[in-house]
């Protein structure tokens, strides 16, 4: 199966691309996209991995859904497209990474600048159809996005792992906590942040903190 992604990440996703299951995958998504209105637009789906090669990973962020409005979703979990406003859940982000690290709100929610910087920013569900939340879950892409925070927590040392909610949290139960540094928090959404669950969680200067105690550079949030 020939798979239009970074080759660092072919390298390491190979005998995934050759299963079943992800023949499957690839069909269903296909045809959804050939019969109805879906997102991210088809160059885009693979577009966490484009912008974060395997070797510069050095953060992940592990989101669950693509956006299913108009022109927002661009393949990085919680990301907008530069122009579109910002969604309730990223503007949340904003307000901690503020508060945590005083950098002002940036004009754009367009996170590519953060997968450039080594953030890979994984949504469980890679696409999605038009205004219908999780219409393409239990397809097969949460086993292929299991299998990639597998290889992550296996093949490389000293990543920051930040799990935001119950959906996460779960996702991430597998990564080898000896290795990684492993954040766990509530959701950035206003229904969980609202009660009190995400705001002066201060993940964002303990993930830069422990990336310099590694003699790593820190994110620039």
């Amino acid at each position: 199966m020939q798979v239009n992604i970074h080759p660092s990440w072919e390298n390491v996703l190979s005998a995934e691309f050759e299963k079943p299951y992800f023949d499957k995958l690839i069909h269903f998504v296909k045809t959804e996209y050939a019969q109805t209105r879906c997102y991210p637009k088809g160059n885009h789906i693979f577009a966490a991995f484009d912008r974060c090669p395997f070797d510069n990973v050095k953060v992940v962020i592990i989101g669950q859904d693509p956006y299913h409005g108009a022109n927002q979703a661009n393949g990085l979990c919680f990301s907008v497209n530069d122009g579109i406003a910002f969604p309730p859940s990223l503007l949340n982000i904003f307000k901690e990474i503020e508060t945590d690290l005083g950098i002002p709100f940036p004009k754009s929610g367009n996170l590519e600048r953060w997968a450039d910087q080594g953030v890979l920013l994984l949504n469980a569900t890679l696409t999605v159809r038009e205004s219908m939340a999780g219409s393409h879950q239990n397809q097969g892409w949460e086993t292929f996005t299991d299998a990639v925070i597998q290889k992550v927590s296996d093949e490389k040392k000293d990543v920051v792992f930040l799990l935001w909610g119950g959906f996460a949290k779960k996702k991430g139960a597998k990564i080898d906590r000896n290795r990684h540094f492993v954040l766990e928090t509530g959701h950035p959404s206003p229904l969980s942040a609202n009660r009190g669950l995400w705001f002066g969680n201060k993940h964002f200067s303990k993930a830069n903190a422990f990336l310099q105690q590694k003699g790593k550079p820190p994110i620039n949030w």
